[in-house]
C-alpha cells in the first residue's frame, strides 16, 4: 500500500485545513488528501481529524457527499437552530424504543437543524423529573455535536457554546412556565410552614 500525501488540493469543495461535519462522528478538520492504492486500484481520500475523540477516519473523496460529509453550518443556519431550541419540546406518544430509533437516526443525519431538535425534545430542567438512562445518552450525544458545531462557527469555545445552548433552551415556553409553577409551589409550601 503506497501512500502519497497532498496538502493543498481540494476535492468536492473540501480542502485541507476546513472544518467539515461528518454524520456519525460530528465535527471534525480534514488534514490532508491523500491517494492509496488498495488492491491495485488507486483511491483519493480525505483524512479527517476528530481531535476530541482521538480517532481519525479516511473517506473516498468520491463517497463524500454520499455519506453525509458535509461543509460547517453557515452564521444564519446556527441561528435558526438556536431558535429551535427556544420553541416548545415535540415528544410523539409513541413506544421509547421507537422515539429513541428516530432521535438516533436524526442525530446520525449530521444535519444541525434535526440534531438540535433531539436536544430540545430531551432536554430536563432542574424542575423537571429525571431521564432514563437511554434518554441521556441521546440527549448528551446530540448536545456533543450540537455544541462541538456552534463553537467551531462562531469561534467560540465549547464552554461558550454550551451558555448559549442553555439560554436558548431556558427561553422554551414549557421550561419558563414550569420552572415558575416551581417556585410558586416551593412559596406556597413555605407559607404553610409558617402558619403551623
Amino acid at each position: 500500500m503506497t501512500t502519497a500525501k497532498k496538502t493543498t488540493a481540494g476535492r468536492q469543495g473540501f480542502k485541507t485545513g476546513e472544518a467539515v461535519v461528518y454524520p456519525a462522528h460530528g465535527v471534525g478538520r480534514i488534514i490532508a488528501i491523500e491517494e492509496q492504492e488498495i488492491a491495485g486500484y488507486k483511491l483519493e481520500l480525505f483524512v479527517v481529524s476528530f481531535e476530541k475523540d482521538k480517532m481519525v477516519l479516511r473517506v473516498p473523496t468520491a463517497k463524500a457527499n454520499s455519506v453525509g460529509m458535509r461543509k460547517l453550518a453557515e452564521p444564519d443556519v446556527v441561528k435558526k437552530a438556536l431558535d429551535v431550541l427556544t420553541g416548545r419540546a415535540r415528544v410523539k406518544r409513541t413506544m421509547w424504543s421507537r422515539r429513541a430509533q428516530e432521535y438516533e437516526a436524526k442525530i446520525n443525519s449530521g444535519d444541525l437543524l434535526s440534531v438540535t431538535e433531539v436536544v430540545r425534545d430531551l432536554y430536563r430542567s432542574d424542575a423537571q423529573p429525571e431521564q432514563s438512562y437511554s434518554e441521556r445518552q441521546l440527549y448528551e450525544a446530540a448536545l456533543d455535536r450540537v455544541v462541538r458545531e456552534i463553537s467551531t462557527v462562531n469561534r467560540i469555545t465549547e464552554t461558550e457554546a454550551l451558555k448559549l445552548i442553555e439560554q436558548s433552551l431556558a427561553k422554551s415556553p414549557r421550561r419558563a412556565k414550569s420552572e415558575t409553577e416551581a417556585e410558586a409551589d416551593a412559596d406556597g409550601d413555605d407559607l404553610q410552614e409558617e402558619a403551623a
